[in-house]
């Protein structure tokens, strides 16, 4: 995956990674690519409230999104060319809506 983002965006440099990535083999990984930067994104430890983790938030609120399409709602797509297909669509409705009210 690293060695196709690279070659599609050969300027980008930084790399955002869940905790469970914190080990030495997403390092291993990321020396043969070139130079990359990686930052390990965790949760906060306070319990029982909710805040807003700064990167975090993005993923699940691009997730949440998504999921207010019903087909993507659930992982109904039997092939992967399907799935993506329809975040493509999900995408397009997204930016088109946003566009249309500017």
């Amino acid at each position: 995956l690293l060695r196709i983002i690279g070659r599609m965006f050969p300027r980008l440099r930084h790399i955002f990674a869940d905790r469970v990535y914190r080990g030495p083999k997403l390092l291993e990984a990321l020396a043969d690519q070139g130079k990359w930067t990686i930052e390990i994104v965790t949760r906060s430890q306070s319990v029982g409230t909710f805040k807003a983790e700064p990167r975090r938030w993005v993923v699940e609120r691009t997730f949440a999104w998504f999921g207010r399409n019903r087909r993507l709602a659930k992982d109904f797509e039997a092939s992967i060319a399907s799935a993506e297909a329809w975040v493509l669509i999900a995408s397009i409705r997204l930016l088109s809506r946003r566009l249309a009210r500017t």
